[in-house]
């Protein structure tokens, strides 16, 4: 299927890994102009290998997504290099690092980076290239949310709250930006293996008896078959072919929704 995305702009905050750095690769793939934000310093080389790996046009930015005048000044620079984006994802996210059940495990200060680099750092993105995209009358955004936005997951309170939150700023925002004929959804990752993830088991193993504890592989194999009805691991490439398909005009009637990547881990009746 043809996305008729060659040579649109696009732009995907968190790209340096994991989820979002396989988004940029798929629509590299379709031959868009990719830029890549992220506060990794490496994202430069990373733009550069992606440029190199599949011809095309791509530039890295480092930038903190939580400071609006940092986002500001990498808009006015890829408006200056490249153009005007056409389609925006935000990727960028993070947990609190601990194990949050019950919640008042967690100390309220554990709240603040992860409501900043969650929510406020979407909210910064959209803010910049929202106005661009409305007098274009062209382009859509994309929020990487969770299931955990949705089932209220006692296992991070910090990041199930933030996540729910992007999932209801970005109705929010598809409610704005419709009569411009730009579209804004959010889409929601089940059991992915990423850094995050990652950190998620650590959180859950150090808090074990050592009887107890099992090892990544072993707790990620056992807590899938317990959440998902499909039974298995979703991949960052299928949350990237979600993302391309949504940008595309195939998915020129869906906005405002909040899609499950999840292998049915949540069913709506």
């Amino acid at each position: 299927m043809d996305m008729q995305l060659s040579g649109e702009i696009v732009v995907v905050a968190g790209a340096a890994q994991g989820i979002g750095h396989a988004i940029a690769t798929a629509f590299a793939r379709e031959g868009a102009r990719i830029v890549l934000l992220d506060i990794a310093p490496s994202i430069t080389t990373v733009a550069a290998d992606m440029a190199c790996a599949h011809n095309v046009e791509a530039l890295g930015i480092q930038t903190d997504a939580t400071q609006y005048e940092a986002v500001l000044g990498a808009a006015r620079q890829i408006g200056a290099e490249m153009g005007t984006a056409a389609h925006v994802v935000y990727a960028a996210g993070m947990g609190s690092g601990k194990f949050g059940f019950p919640f008042w495990n967690l100390d309220p200060s554990d709240w603040e980076r992860v409501w900043k680099v969650n929510l406020q750092g979407a909210v910064h993105i959209a803010h910049t290239f929202a106005p661009g995209l409305a007098e274009a009358r062209h382009g859509t955004m994309l929020f990487i949310a969770s299931i955990a936005g949705q089932i209220g997951s006692q296992t991070d309170p910090p990041y199930s709250a933030a996540k729910a939150a992007v999932i209801n700023f970005a109705k929010c925002a598809a409610k704005d930006l419709a009569p411009y004929g730009v579209r804004v959804n959010s889409l929601c990752p089940g059991m992915v293996q990423t850094t995050l993830n990652r950190s998620v088991w650590q959180a859950w193993h150090d808090r074990q008896p050592e009887e107890d504890r099992l090892d990544y592989e072993a707790w990620g194999k056992a807590k899938v078959r317990q959440v998902a009805p499909m039974g298995q691991w979703q991949e960052p490439e299928e949350m990237a072919a979600m993302a391309v398909y949504l940008a595309s005009p195939h998915a020129r009637n869906i906005t405002g929704q909040t899609l499950n990547v999840d292998g049915g881990q949540v069913m709506h009746s």
